[in-house]
């Protein structure tokens, strides 16, 4: 314990950089989609990644994004921070809406309604609303092979409606409905693993990104947008409300989750694993966990315990990318 902090502020690897300058499907655009002056907290890496996906995705696009932190912080009347086509929906049905946006413009453009155009459907929910809540829509959707793209923005708990633990929650923290205290050491459970359920559907395209590496970000959802069928990625956001971290290191303790493997980033292009950073040596997780106080509580057993299964976690990912 007491170690000094590290500065991870470096550039991204060339290895990234590469694959963004050669990308050419769907190119990036320096229009701003997603409109400042919105309501989000200080430090949010989320609205950082939906800045970025809004870059990435440029004009052509349809929204539907379910009730959560974006919504709150960027649809309050009178004002509005969309700049393309946004629908809100509730928690549980916003794949389901999305399916049926797909839908109804294929039926509008087959009758001549509309031009026969490439327009993008994009699902955006967070955690709670895609592991919990939304799970089932998002599965039935991904069965039907709906032409959209679902967007996971995972801050780790429900943090607009108070912090409460979702089953995307890392083992050990506390929340509010997960307290630590004498009798508890607050999540008792794992972080469900999404990329591998969503996996089990055979979709052509799923990733890990995080605002951290932002160009990797951008890749990738501009990779999932030209998919023909469903794509989904999903999205890193520290939350420092709900994290407990100073909101200045918010891109710093991205990138430390990253490197410690707690959060590896990678794409599984037709059930093709592939990591998109390569990193012989993990940090060690008390380098991420240090910096958030909802991990102050937990012993150095526990943070050992938690070390162990990363590090299982993250090997079997590779032998998964190796193979």
């Amino acid at each position: 314990m007491g170690k000094k902090f590290i500065d991870v502020g470096q550039e991204l690897p060339p290895k990234i950089r590469a694959r963004h300058a050669i990308h050419e499907v769907r190119p990036v655009t320096i229009k701003e989609n997603f409109a400042s002056g919105n309501r989000s907290c200080i430090g949010c890496a989320e609205v950082l990644a939906v800045r970025l996906t809004c870059k990435a995705l440029g004009d052509n696009v349809i929204i539907a994004m379910a009730t959560g932190c974006m919504e709150i912080v960027s649809s309050q009347l009178p004002y509005t921070s969309w700049e393309v086509p946004w629908i809100h929906t509730l928690f549980e049905n916003t794949a389901a809406v999305a399916s049926g946006i797909e839908a109804g413009l294929k039926a509008m453009m087959r009758k001549g309604r509309i031009p026969v155009q490439e327009t993008k459907v994009v699902a955006m929910a967070g955690d709670g609303g895609t592991a919990d809540i939304g799970l089932q829509a998002l599965s039935g959707a991904l069965e039907r092979g709906h032409n959209f793209l679902y967007i996971c923005f995972d801050n780790e708990a429900y943090m607009n409606t108070g912090i409460q633990r979702s089953s995307a929650t890392p083992y050990g923290a506390s929340t509010t409905t997960s307290p630590a205290g004498k009798v508890s050491i607050g999540q008792i459970t794992w972080k469900k693993d999404m990329p591998a359920i969503v996996a089990a559907h055979n979709i052509p395209y799923i990733a890990t990104a995080c605002p951290s590496y932002p160009f990797d970000l951008m890749d990738k959802v501009s990779k999932a947008a030209a998919v023909k069928g469903p794509a989904y990625v999903h999205i890193l956001s520290v939350c420092p409300v709900g994290w407990r971290s100073p909101s200045e290191l918010s891109v710093r303790i991205g990138r430390l989750a990253v490197e410690t493997g707690i959060f590896p980033l990678y794409e599984i292009e037709n059930g093709k694993y592939k990591m998109s950073l390569d990193l012989p040596k993990l940090k060690p997780v008390y380098d991420y966990m240090r910096l958030q106080g909802r991990f102050r509580h937990l012993s150095e057993d526990t943070i050992k315990q938690i070390q162990q299964r990363v590090a299982e976690e993250y090997q079997k990912l590779v032998a998964k990318a190796e193979g």
